[in-house]
């Protein structure tokens, strides 16, 4: 009866119990894998998930599209970005079916998270810490189009004895409206969605624009706690704060980001500054530029005709990476 997503769950509502009486601020780190490939599900929650998928890419993802509009979550600049799989009609039946079956198992384990952290926060309340917890919940990048291959699987997507990825095409459905996926520095890449939740201190339903990143957690918390940030720790020297706290734009506040974001993993290479955003895809290739307050999905590069920008912040990506000890 093992499952990852079922018993890291298990853990801490053990850990939430052990500590219930205990009235020193806590922290609880939820490293959940799913829905990483492989993609595994219990056969009740891929169940739940038949037929949902039978429509295909074009619809799914201009369904997806439509309901972000219209719950706030983006807005008209957010263009739907152009599609980066086949028409779903020249798809072979076969194929077709294994597709459907493969994004059905990828649903199946968002609900079974879904499940879980809903039995945290159930946990949470039952122990009277409901009301005094700042609760983060985010994925560390954009949906993944790897394929990975052991070569002696075999069986259904979803069984215990099959490697199954969500692969490309899915993956772009799965970040609408953006392009691209994991490992690429497009927003399809790296712009997630970060949910904060924390009562009488967050507005329920509302939105920020801010651009965070990782580097803000710490800051952020340290801004929450009111901890201080140590210089130094076992006698190692501990290195400054990187980020900005989150904790005005999760009040509302209207605030603007002080310093550049810089990115790069594998051929992805990044840097943000204010409006603008500089991006390509391995070294060989030419820079992109989009100013994406007003072209979030990068629809429209701006390099040809602003080389002068793009060349002030190529140099402060170099000069960040440089400082950070990259070749």
């Amino acid at each position: 009866d093992f499952y990852t997503t079922d018993y890291f769950t298990e853990y801490a509502l053990k850990w939430l119990e052990e500590y219930r009486d205990d009235e020193r601020p806590l922290f609880l780190y939820m490293a959940y894998t799913a829905p990483h490939d492989p993609l595994m599900a219990w056969p009740e929650d891929i169940r739940k998930y038949a037929g949902v998928y039978d429509a295909g890419y074009e619809k799914i993802r201009t369904e997806r599209y439509i309901r972000q509009l219209e719950s706030g979550l983006i807005d008209s600049t957010y263009r739907l970005s152009n599609p980066l799989f086949p028409p779903w009609d020249s798809i072979p039946g076969e194929m077709k079916k294994e597709e459907i079956r493969r994004m059905e198992v990828y649903a199946a384990m968002i609900d079974r998270l879904d499940q879980n952290i809903g039995k945290v926060l159930e946990k949470l309340k039952e122990t009277g810490r409901e009301e005094n917890t700042l609760i983060l919940f985010v994925s560390d990048n954009g949906a993944s189009a790897e394929v990975v291959q052991i070569g002696d699987d075999y069986g259904e997507i979803g069984s215990m004895t099959r490697w199954s990825s969500l692969e490309g095409r899915w993956a772009n459905v799965s970040n609408t409206p953006f392009r691209y996926y994991k490992n690429y520095s497009y927003e399809g890449g790296i712009n997630t969605p970060l949910i904060a939740w924390w009562p009488g201190k967050i507005g329920a339903g509302s939105f920020s624009r801010f651009p965070g990143h990782f580097i803000d957690i710490m800051a952020t918390l340290v801004d929450v706690t009111g901890a201080p940030y140590p210089a130094e720790y076992n006698g190692q020297v501990i290195l400054p704060m990187a980020g900005e706290s989150l904790l005005p734009a999760f009040h509302g506040e209207p605030v603007t980001r002080l310093n550049p974001l810089f990115w790069e993993w594998q051929h992805g290479q990044a840097v943000r500054q204010g409006d603008w955003k500089l991006v390509r895809h391995g070294t060989e290739h030419d820079w992109d530029l989009y100013h994406v307050t007003s072209d979030p999905t990068e629809c429209i590069n701006l390099a040809p005709d602003n080389p002068r920008r793009v060349g002030e912040m190529e140099q402060l990506f170099l000069s960040w990476k440089s400082e950070a000890g990259g070749q």
